[in-house]
């Protein structure tokens, strides 16, 4: 920095310039005459000291910009779909169940198993969207044939009528029934914890308020809300008193 100062910024002190590439040019004149002069201690200049000793050590730059890529681990589900950033990647079905890696940036998403590349993806942000590509879906598959939409439902139906109303709901508003399997088993898991008969009530009040996320049902376990009367069928505790300012739960809707 001290032989900066003193042969580059000492000179342009005394100078004046107009615009930032008349200084950058005069900058870099003042930069080839200093690196150009003879060195006290060293043979030759600054330019033929590097040029003998730095350069031939160097290494050529990279063919592509350097990109952070995050890597983690992660695990196939039954509807042959990741987990990244809450968005869904698809891989081929022969993996559900098998743990891959993940490279991630901020444009793709690479999924390895074992060290071989077995789906690329464009890099997404919709939070509980789906990317899937049509070849990873599974033709005829015993073991992808065990979870069909037809199992879900009937597997719903023996837990009660708005409990299947509701998978059923579910299976339909994805283009493909595949890509609701997650979410048609996290409901029927919940029977295991509050019983088949809770979640029904549960599905029945989430139906009846259009309220059907998943994360609600559970909300509506969890605060038990399901064991509370449906907000359209509270008993009219006025029915039986007239008068012209009362106007019943009706007027509101």
């Amino acid at each position: 920095m001290q032989i900066v100062e003193r042969w580059i910024m000492a000179r342009l002190r005394h100078e004046t310039f107009f615009s930032l590439k008349q200084l950058n040019q005069r900058i870099t004149e003042l930069l080839a005459d200093m690196n150009q002069r003879a060195l006290k201690q060293h043979p030759g200049s600054r330019d033929s000291q590097f040029a003998s000793i730095d350069k031939p050590a160097l290494k050529p730059l990279p063919m592509q910009v350097y990109r952070y890529t995050q890597i983690k681990k992660v695990r196939v589900h039954i509807d042959y779909h990741v987990e990244v950033d809450k968005h869904y990647y698809s891989v081929p079905y022969t993996l559900v169940k098998q743990q891959l890696e993940a490279h991630i940036t901020g444009e793709q998403v690479t999924l390895t198993h074992q060290g071989n590349v077995v789906a690329v993806h464009p890099r997404a942000y919709g939070i509980g969207g789906h990317t899937t590509h049509e070849q990873h879906m599974p033709v005829a598959h015993q073991k992808h044939q065990q979870w069909t939409p037809q199992r879900f439902e009937r597997w719903a139906h023996d837990m009660g009528e708005h409990t299947a109303q509701l998978v059923r709901l579910y299976l339909q508003q994805r283009k493909h029934p595949e890509q609701s399997y997650r979410r048609c088993l996290g409901l029927l898991n919940l029977a295991k914890q509050y019983s088949p008969v809770r979640l029904d009530a549960a599905c029945k009040r989430a139906l009846a308020t259009n309220v059907t996320h998943l994360k609600a049902i559970t909300n509506i376990l969890n605060k038990g809300l399901d064991k509370q009367p449906l907000p359209n069928s509270q008993i009219e505790l006025l029915s039986d008193i007239t008068h012209e300012n009362i106007r019943g739960q009706d007027y509101y809707h």
